[in-house]
């Protein structure tokens, strides 16, 4: 049997923070008073990125970490002239600091106990970067008083927290998929395939099929049959296990809701619609393909 393949130290790391158990009751703990504190409806949608069509959490982490990069390229390279102008930058990346945080709590709180390590790591970076903040608001502090070096100093140390910080995003991200749309890779038949007889769908219903390597969930709403992927494209709960409502179906993990006719978002916090399925029913079969 051959051995299995090595990973780099920082992605072994980083996979060593999602085995730390210790964390798991603070963590919950957290993310229960986040989920409380933002309720299903606009706010979490706005926080969750839906109006926008992605998550909205990565792409305002490029501000802070933008100022503060420069910031600190300025300390060491800009000389006495540009003193004022990264102290300008530390501020600009404090006060982004707060939305970017709010964001990326929304998204955190909505990972599931299931996927501990994804809860772990998570909280593991949003200490790290509570850090970086709780530094650069000190060197902006330090600054406006005329400490110049200390501001440096504290800077460079919060730029440090920073990568610690951002190399878990990156790891969350790209190694455990969170925030990405969770029907993205999946492989859709384009030819038509039988799934189940047409009886085996009363009205109301909800029923899930496998196709090849993805699962199609199935309803049928006023003697209608529609189809869409059954893997929410929020957080990957299975929408059979969800509830119709005005002629939407609800995921039973997040509440985001998808319309039946064309699996456009009808609430979130999903931010990516779901795939649809063409269906036909014919002899007494339901038969569906790519949408």
């Amino acid at each position: 049997m051959s051995a299995p393949a090595e990973r780099p130290t920082l992605h072994r790391l980083a996979e060593e923070v999602g085995r730390a158990t210790a964390i798991d009751g603070p963590a919950e703990a957290v993310a229960g008073a986040v989920r409380d504190a933002v309720p299903r409806g606009p706010v979490k949608d706005a926080l969750s990125g839906t109006p926008l069509g992605h998550a909205l959490h990565p792409l305002l982490t490029d501000i802070p970490i933008g100022s503060w990069t420069a910031a600190a390229l300025l300390d060491l390279l800009g000389g006495r002239d540009s003193r004022v102008a990264s102290e300008r930058l530390v501020a600009i990346g404090v006060l982004a600091a707060a939305p970017t945080a709010a964001t990326g709590l929304n998204d955190w709180a909505d990972t599931t106990p299931a996927s501990d390590s994804v809860r772990r790591i998570g909280a593991v970076h949003a200490l790290a970067n509570v850090a970086a903040l709780g530094l650069y608001t000190a060197s902006w502090a330090a600054r406006r008083r005329g400490g110049h070096g200390r501001g440096v100093a504290l800077g460079l140390a919060g730029l440090g927290a920073l990568t610690v910080g951002g190399h878990l995003g990156g790891h969350l991200s790209y190694s455990k998929a969170v925030g990405v749309d969770q029907t993205a890779l999946e492989a859709r038949p384009e030819e038509w395939t039988v799934v189940f007889d047409d009886a085996a769908l009363p009205e109301g219903g909800l029923r899930s099929a496998r196709l090849h390597d993805t699962t199609v969930m199935l309803a049928r709403v006023n003697g209608e049959v529609h189809a869409l992927a059954d893997r929410c494209a929020h957080r990957g709960g299975a929408l059979h296990e969800g509830e119709l409502v005005d002629a939407c179906v609800e995921c039973p993990l997040h509440g985001s809701r998808f319309r039946l006719a064309d699996g456009s978002v009808e609430r979130g916090p999903a931010a990516y619609p779901q795939p649809r399925y063409e269906v036909r029913v014919r002899d007494g079969r339901i038969a569906v393909r790519a949408g």
